[in-house]
């Protein structure tokens, strides 16, 4: 009877529900999110960009055609192309020069294809887009046979005799040329910074968020709710420009990126601290400790849907669409393009800061709507005592 009754304490009862709890939206968010890859990886972006007026017209359609990608541009120029790839919209560049046919004909230079690769990706991007690029060098020298080779040219009208020595020529020393742009320093460490530093501030955040509800709730008929909240605010800022600092240095101790990206880090982390407190705050000041049931899984749903693993397009929709109002998405994008480079840093830094605003709206309105001020009215002043 005695084990029983224990058993049917508030506090027990909570200690398994949420052992429990924690194996379901675990599992249920990895399980399904992580399961895009490689499913979805057709949805990733590429652009050809054809230089060469002979038979490069052939090649790029043949390239077209090898690449495993729905979306492939071929109507943008290789400087517009490379821009792209910057700011990572899309994730692979395929230039054929314009001396391409020029090469194959003399044989004085070995006729190349350039193969461009942003680094400062997820490293699933990367990692694939240099699988890629050696699958189609390994296609392109197949398809390229004295026999295929010769079939083509003899189609573009070149006499026998020149095909057959251009067909040798493309299968002795055709080469894909891989260039990377925004190279990350060696190490998974480096690679996985970015989601490192954004994780460990907005789990702190998480935390945090939940202590200072509980403080709010205790103080506000002390202090009044206004004082408390506001006070809440300014613990938040001090935390929010202190704490990153750890991490980034940590960082700094694995690797330095020197002092302009340390100080721009310190920036992005501030920021993201202060956006994240205030969006688990808005769970926490509307359910009290019942706001940890919505906070942890949003917690577990981010880290698919911050692009650390996964770019946005790889995503299922859910996730996707988290990614649009996730802190987590736009801080480690935004690590990403101050670590190792890239663009669209004031957008990503610029869509943080809305979330942060909205939220902080919200949790305004919280306080205002759902919170009751119940502080004792401060004792008059004696020398009011006295003319009274």
């Amino acid at each position: 009877m005695g084990f029983l009754k224990f058993l049917k304490n508030k506090g027990v009862i909570a200690a398994i529900f949420m052992a429990i709890f924690y194996q379901i939206i675990m599992m249920g968010s990895f399980m399904p999110g992580y399961s895009a890859i490689p499913k979805n990886m057709d949805d990733l972006h590429a652009a050809i960009v054809n230089d060469d007026t002979q038979y490069g017209k052939q090649i790029a359609k043949q390239l077209k055609e090898s690449l495993p990608f729905k979306e492939i541009a071929t109507d943008k120029s290789l400087k517009e192309s490379k821009k792209m790839l910057d700011d990572r919209d899309i994730h692979l560049v395929v230039h054929i020069p314009k001396d391409f046919s020029a090469n194959l004909q003399s044989g004085k230079a070995q006729p190349d294809i350039d193969f461009y690769v942003n680094e400062a990706n997820p490293a699933m991007v990367s990692s694939t887009m240099q699988f890629i690029v050696k699958e189609i060098d390994s296609k392109m020298s197949e398809q390229f046979s004295i026999n295929k080779a010769k079939g083509i040219f003899a189609t573009l009208n070149v006499p026998e005799k020149q095909a057959d020595a251009m067909a040798k020529s493309i299968e002795n020393s055709f080469d894909a040329n891989l260039i990377s742009i925004n190279k990350v320093p060696q190490g998974l460490h480096n690679q996985m910074a970015p989601f490192f530093l954004t994780m460990v501030s907005y789990v702190g955040a998480m935390i945090a968020s939940l202590m200072l509800v509980g403080v709010f709730n205790g103080m506000k008929n002390i202090l009044g709710k206004w004082r408390t909240y506001a006070y809440i605010q300014i613990v938040s800022v001090i935390l929010s420009v202190v704490a990153p600092l750890i991490g980034i240095a940590i960082v700094y101790i694995m690797h330095g990126y020197g002092t302009e990206t340390f100080f721009q880090l310190w920036v992005n982390h501030a920021l993201q601290l202060f956006v994240s407190l205030q969006f688990t705050l808005i769970f926490s000041f509307l359910f009290g400790q019942g706001g940890m049931l919505i906070n942890l899984p949003l917690l577990l749903i981010q880290t698919i849907a911050a692009g650390a693993v996964m770019t946005r397009e790889v995503m299922f929709g859910f996730f996707r669409a988290v990614s649009y109002i996730s802190p987590m998405y736009y801080s480690v994008q935004a690590d990403f393009t101050t670590m190792f480079g890239g663009g669209h840093l004031a957008e990503y830094l610029g869509q943080l800061a809305l979330i942060g605003v909205v939220a902080l709206a919200i949790n305004t309105l919280a306080v205002a709507f759902g919170h009751k001020d119940n502080a004792l009215p401060r004792p008059l002043d004696n020398s009011v005592e006295k003319n009274a």
